[in-house]
């Protein structure tokens, strides 16, 4: 397959601008991939030691020469079509290889010339090829939720000539980008990688944009994929069931009024995610509290922190975001936490993207892909065989292998520098297990503002809470006028609290329990026929990643399993149990193996029971090859017959 560009908007001083700012490394890779001079990409090869663009050290003599090449390269082209054959595979690997500073297995190239859209299989989102019937009278999907992973399947469904609609309980779209509106909140995945592959933003200001900047990307999507209309608003989902007499799904919804709809589909698509419900702890007396109290998921605009007394519970993500947002505002911060959390230093965390940079992504042929791949290596598939536990490894309460050890003593060296000797602090933020055991944040200077005068870390236990007061087990009092929880969410409380029942009137809930929920692929479930899970059970990406790219990889499976209910007059489709059972088998096995079951490790990737129930086991390499294809003797597929008149529409009831 080729692709062809247009090089006829190129100027030359603008072209030579843009330059002098974009990264070098993928201006070298569209050198090599439009030249195949394999000599100038092995004369920089040995000054790239890694895929962030601060890791590449090569001497600026040669940069210009790279731009003086890539400058000629495209003006040669100029007022024509720049038509262009993939690489072979050695050179298309040696060209990855260099990009990202180590060896990249063969494997990895099929993906890459799938987001370069240099294969057939070029979109994740694609259906399966050839002539597609159209759907059969009353074949309806819904949609629960309308954040990334929804929108990504309103796409798919929309492009595939499917019917459907979305239903969301919030006011907009955006789903927990939506709903997460705290200062400093932002995305720790750098945007050029978290963002929709069929439908890239090259105008990111920042390489790790805010929550506004991201909202307002899901929403133009949204826009340019004329969603809009598909989207109902301010409408929760309570409960669903399966009708087993018409094969349909009869879904119930409440709308802020209390008003109450009934719907009925063939298939239905949970896209609420894992993230969306927030987890308060349990402190005896916070209802006495008189102050401000709320959690970072649902910040009060309200309240004016402005010289204040807050207290911030919790050091995960969002605390880590909010704290340096609000310590320089705030009369004290009372930072209480459980457990200390790793968090690492990244030199474009804070970094906005230059005019230039943004350039080269929207104007030069596979610039902003090549980018992608370095992004897409560094987030998860560069240290993954580094969670994995060495059973031979001496010091396995603190470190898992000789490389996470060493990812330990850099991190460790990096506290101590930023807390400057103060060896209380110090071991205070020092965790005890090993790196990645949870989330690894990036530091958003909270190591400097726990030096602020202002700002004090407590590590003590909470006995209870008073009408103006946080007071600890030993007594001690810390009066203030805001309560602010960054306690995350309840993640392995999956699609709580909907009632969904499947064949036989089997409630999910209580299948799954309130913390044990297991799918297919993280997608479909035994006895729940036609219903698929996006971004369920095992599927986010512990070490890293994007989980764009796993609902991607979802979507696709998903599209190819409608696919073949619509090609083959299937009236349902249901994962075997015995397929499904082993699966997650394998899944626990891998999981049981890796850094976050470690068990000094207490997270919410964990359940009470201490299984693994939120990561993914897999590198995202393994989990696009997992996915690449629905396998239908995997599956009870139970032939169409005639379908009822009554289950032909979508019905909308009043309920009594």
């Amino acid at each position: 397959m080729q692709a062809s560009f247009s090089t006829a908007i190129y100027d030359e001083r603008a072209l030579r601008a843009a330059l002098q700012e974009a990264d070098i490394v993928p201006t070298l890779l569209v050198l090599v991939q439009l030249t195949g001079d394999m000599k100038i990409l092995h004369e920089a090869a040995p000054f790239i030691k890694g895929a962030w663009s601060f890791q590449e050290e090569i001497p600026e003599q040669l940069k210009e020469k790279i731009r003086d090449r890539l400058v000629e390269t495209l003006k040669s082209h100029t007022g024509v079509s720049l038509n262009l054959t993939p690489p072979d595979e050695d050179i298309l690997r040696q060209m990855m290889s260099v990009a990202v500073g180590e060896t990249v297995p063969s494997a990895y190239v099929p993906l890459l010339l799938e987001e370069m859209g240099l294969s057939e299989r070029h979109s994740r989102i694609t259906a399966a090829g050839g002539e597609a019937r159209q759907p059969p009278k009353g074949f309806k999907v819904v949609v629960i939720g309308a954040g990334l992973a929804g929108i990504c399947a309103a796409i798919q469904l929309e492009q595939a000539g499917i019917p459907f609609v979305i239903l969301e309980k919030n006011a907009d779209i955006g789903g927990t980008w939506f709903e997460n509106s705290y200062p400093g909140c932002g995305v720790d995945t750098p945007n050029h990688y978290f963002s929709y592959s069929f439908s890239p933003n090259n105008d990111w200001p920042h390489h790790f944009s805010k929550q506004g900047e991201i909202l307002s990307y899901i929403r133009k999507t949204a826009e340019k994929f004329k969603l809009r209309d598909r989207i109902r608003l301010g409408v929760e989902v309570t409960r669903a069931s399966f009708d087993e007499a018409v094969n349909r799904w009869n879904i119930e919804t409440v709308d802020g009024q209390g008003r109450v709809e009934r719907l009925r589909a063939t298939a239905l698509v949970s896209a609420v995610g894992q993230l969306n419900r927030p987890f308060i702890p349990r402190i005896e007396g916070l209802e006495f509290f008189k102050g401000a109290k709320f959690h970072t998921a649902r910040w009060d605009h309200s309240f004016e922190v402005n010289g204040k007394r807050v207290a911030l519970v919790g050091t995960g993500a969002s605390g880590m975001q909010v704290g340096p947002s609000i310590a320089p505002d705030v009369a004290e911060l009372l930072v209480f936490q459980r457990a200390p959390n790793w968090a690492m230093r990244n030199a474009n965390y804070h970094k906005a993207v230059t005019d230039g940079h943004r350039w080269a992504l929207n104007h030069i042929p596979f610039f902003s892909q090549w980018q992608r791949f370095q992004l897409f290596w560094v987030s998860a598939e560069s240290f993954h065989d580094t969670l994995r536990v060495d059973p031979k490894w001496p010091m396995s309460e603190i470190s898992l292998n000789r490389e996470n050890h060493a990812v330990r003593e850099q991190l460790v060296a990096y506290i101590r520098s930023e807390l400057e000797g103060d060896e209380s602090l110090i071991g205070k933020c020092t965790p005890n297990y090993p790196p990645y055991g949870s989330r690894m944040l990036r530091d958003n200077n909270w190591y400097r503002m726990l030096k602020l005068d202002n700002v004090e870390l407590i590590t003590d236990a909470i006995s209870h809470v008073t009408e103006n007061a946080i007071v600890m087990e030993d007594g001690t009092r810390h009066q203030v006028d805001a309560i602010v929880f960054a306690t995350g969410f309840q993640a392995s409380r999956m699609l709580w609290p909907m009632e969904i029942r499947g064949r036989h009137g089997v409630d999910l809930r209580q299948l799954w329990g309130d913390d044990d929920p297991r799918a297919y692929k993280g997608m479909t479930v035994p006895q729940f026929p036609n219903f698929f899970v996006m971004y369920g059970p095992n599927t986010n990406p512990g070490p890293g990643g994007s989980t764009i790219f796993y609902f991607e990889c979802q979507i696709r499976y998903i599209m190819q399993a409608l696919r073949a209910m619509i090609d083959s007059d299937f009236a349902t489709i249901e994962v075997k149990q015995e397929v499904h059972d082993h699966y997650n088998a394998v899944v626990d096995e891998r999981c049981a193996n890796m850094v976050w079951s470690h068990p000094r490790v207490t997270s919410w990737y964990k359940n009470a029971a201490g299984r693994v129930t939120v990561n993914s086991p897999w590198k995202q390499l393994e989990y696009w090859q997992i996915t690449q294809r629905f396998e239908p003797s995997e599956y009870l597929c139970v032939p169409r017959t005639e379908v009822k008149p009554s289950a032909t529409e979508f019905v909308t009831d009043d309920v009594e």
